[in-house]
């Protein structure tokens, strides 16, 4: 494997995060576009061509797959609370323009002349699943335990221990915890 800027060994430069813990992967293959604003925990991996441009705070045992984009800029917030895992090709928007009229959409114009922007966060509760392809807007809380089913549009926040599908994300079923909750005892959680 051939190393890239900012890789050591095939992997992304984890001094450059503002803390990093023990037994995490993050591919060289990622971009994060403000490094001193991401905090990782322990056992984590971060796969190729995900795309960070928040503040992210990273839990233990997480996994975010390959090509996720997080956008919002650093104004904006990712919070992934411990057992989660988010797949492939997801989106999670933290921030966006509001796309009202009120002004240009570019991050490239003078900000007098941008349009209103929501700064946000998007929280993913413990032991929370993202199928793939899933889309995430600003200021959303995914509950301890939801898991939402692939290619679903998530717009407010969801109950614990609920799976939800579609567009808009709507609830279908109460999904089972106690297996989970014993298992993350026994890891001391």
């Amino acid at each position: 494997m051939t190393e890239s800027a900012g890789s050591i060994s095939g992997q992304y430069d984890k001094s450059l995060l503002q803390a990093c813990g023990e037994d995490v992967f993050i591919s060289a293959a990622v971009e994060i576009r403000r490094p001193h604003l991401v905090s990782v925990k322990s056992h984590v991996a971060i796969d190729s061509g995900v795309y960070l441009t928040t503040a992210a705070e990273i839990g233990n045992y997480v996994h975010l797959s390959p090509y996720l984009t997080i956008i919002g800029g650093s104004k904006s917030t990712l919070i992934v609370e411990d057992f989660v895992t988010i797949a492939a090709g997801s989106r999670l928007i933290c921030g966006s323009d509001r796309f009202m009229g009120d002004g240009f959409t570019s991050v490239t114009v003078p900000d007098e002349f941008r349009d209103t922007v929501d700064f946000g966060i998007i929280r993913c509760g413990r032991f929370s699943g993202v199928g793939t392809n899933v889309v995430i807007m600003p200021n959303v809380t995914l509950g301890e335990g939801c898991v939402i089913g692939a290619c679903a549009l998530v717009t407010e926040d969801t109950e614990p221990w609920t799976i939800y599908v579609g567009v808009p994300a709507k609830p279908i079923k109460v999904r089972p915890r106690e297996k989970m909750l014993e298992y993350a005892k026994r890891l001391g959680y």
